[in-house]
């Protein structure tokens, strides 16, 4: 990923976060067979590995599982994002050079990847992704909830997937590279959007 040094986030612990916050990735593998992509949730082991040890799953019915990867697994874990009009720039009154340009964050975790089947691992890794999502609910559901021949036959379209992480790369492009007076001016513009997302930009973040 090309990260200018103004936008790089080398900080674990900062990248860790980023990828809890996230509640989508894109998990990526090159192949023999072409590229493939699945859109898929994942959780974070940070206890496992050096980087931590990614987990999730997918459709048995999904061919991307029965390719063999060439070379590391990517997940794409991206965060909020926003378009930024120039005119919210204060350069822009003065000397009128400005652009467009977009405000993200975002991590890529790569790894190799290894996919199961056991029906023990898979109900450990779907009730770890159900319960760090409902545990925001205030009557969380569980899997234990459902009846156990149904979750069993449910664990059987599933594979899993774990992905020791070996590299992580983060990046925070949220104009730390413009003054403080175009920083204001941005984050006076993003205030008066009605896009969820685009509230969400710490654009002061240096």
């Amino acid at each position: 990923m090309y990260t200018p040094p103004h936008f790089e986030v080398n900080d674990i612990a900062e990248i860790h976060e980023a990828i809890h916050a996230c509640g989508l990735a894109h998990f990526v593998t090159a192949t023999a067979e072409g590229i493939f992509a699945t859109p898929l949730p994942f959780f974070l082991d940070a206890s496992e590995g050096e980087y931590g040890t990614l987990y999730g799953h997918l459709a048995r019915a999904n061919s991307q599982w029965k390719q063999q990867p060439q070379g590391d697994g990517l997940v794409i874990f991206a965060g909020p994002d926003a378009y930024i009009s120039p005119s919210w720039y204060a350069v822009k009154t003065e000397t009128g050079k400005v652009v467009p340009t977009w405000n993200y964050g975002i991590v890529h975790a790569y790894g190799a990847v290894e996919f199961f089947d056991d029906a023990d691992r898979l109900l450990d890794v779907v009730t770890r992704l159900t319960n760090l999502h409902e545990g925001k609910r205030a009557e969380p559901w569980q899997v234990s909830d459902a009846p156990a021949d149904f979750i069993a036959g449910q664990l059987r379209g599933i594979v899993g997937i774990r992905i020791p992480i070996t590299r992580l790369e983060g990046k925070l492009k949220m104009n730390q590279n413009r003054s403080e007076a175009d920083r204001a001016g941005v984050v006076a513009g993003l205030s008066k959007s009605d896009r969820e997302a685009a509230e969400l930009v710490p654009v002061n973040r240096r």
